[in-house]
């Protein structure tokens, strides 16, 4: 719970949501589809997440606004892989979130690729948190959590080489490694980037560049709630120079197949 009290006041967090069923309507209203997730980080932090089952209970409540994604420890060895299983099989959840720093570990440690294994069996993508973190930023060490382990090049892009076959995310513009997710995008076939954590009008502007061009196909719709509110972000989203055809696939279109909507 540290972290998250840490990211309410890093966000100056107002009028979050009360419950499952607040965020829903305010998503009907928006007429906005998300996905919802937790991050167990139980290992590294000592933070019990909430459960794969409560995310599934939300996706089950409210089909028409959201779908899951499961959240494993991946310093659990095979009763991670056994989780991811049971999340997808049995809860019907359509992806996996990590969070590299959070779970202080390196992706392309080849400990974890068991992982990625049954992502590929199952057909699930796999979202990783990229680049900085506002988690622990301007706690005294950073609360301990250490930024090396979201680096684009070599960790994702070591991954999405050895599994040629497993969709990866990059969560976020991975400031300060922008030219390098911008690498990785462009080369690997199976990576997309989404623009979610970081409010538009502050998105590096070299990113942008690629979304409106190379990576038009690549580029992904998030905003971060409830740090940042979708309603802001498709607001300055709006007042950014992107191109008319770029933008329903931004907005929709990629998501649509990379999630296999």
């Amino acid at each position: 719970m540290v972290v998250e009290e840490q990211l309410r006041r890093y966000f100056r967090l107002q009028n979050a949501p009360k419950d499952a069923a607040e965020m829903a309507a305010r998503y009907r209203e928006l007429d906005v589809f998300g996905v919802v997730f937790s991050i167990d980080s139980e290992t590294a932090l000592g933070d019990a997440p909430d459960t794969n089952d409560y995310v599934a209970s939300i996706v089950r409540a409210y089909p028409q606004q959201f779908i899951g994604f499961a959240s494993i420890d991946p310093w659990k060895g095979k009763a991670a892989v056994a989780e991811l299983v049971r999340s997808v099989r049995d809860l019907g959840l359509r992806g996996l979130k990590l969070h590299p720093i959070q779970q202080a570990f390196f992706p392309d440690d080849r400990r974890f690729y068991p992982i990625y294994e049954k992502c590929v069996e199952l057909g699930v993508p796999v979202l990783f948190h990229s680049g900085f973190a506002a988690a622990g930023a301007g706690m005294p060490g950073g609360a301990g959590l250490k930024l090396k382990y979201s680096r684009p090049i070599p960790h994702i892009d070591d991954v999405a080489a050895d599994f040629p076959g497993l969709t990866a995310i990059m969560a976020h513009p991975a400031w300060p490694w922008i030219d390098e997710q911008i690498a990785v995008g462009l080369h690997k076939p199976n990576v997309y980037i989404d623009l979610s954590g970081w409010a538009p009008r502050y998105i590096p502007e070299a990113l942008i560049r690629e979304a409106n061009g190379r990576l038009r196909d690549k580029v992904l719709f998030g905003s971060d709630y409830p740090y940042l509110p979708p309603d802001r972000w498709l607001k300055e989203f709006a007042a950014l120079q992107i191109k008319e055809e770029v933008r329903p696939k931004v907005l929709l279109e990629n998501a649509r197949k990379v999630l296999k909507l």
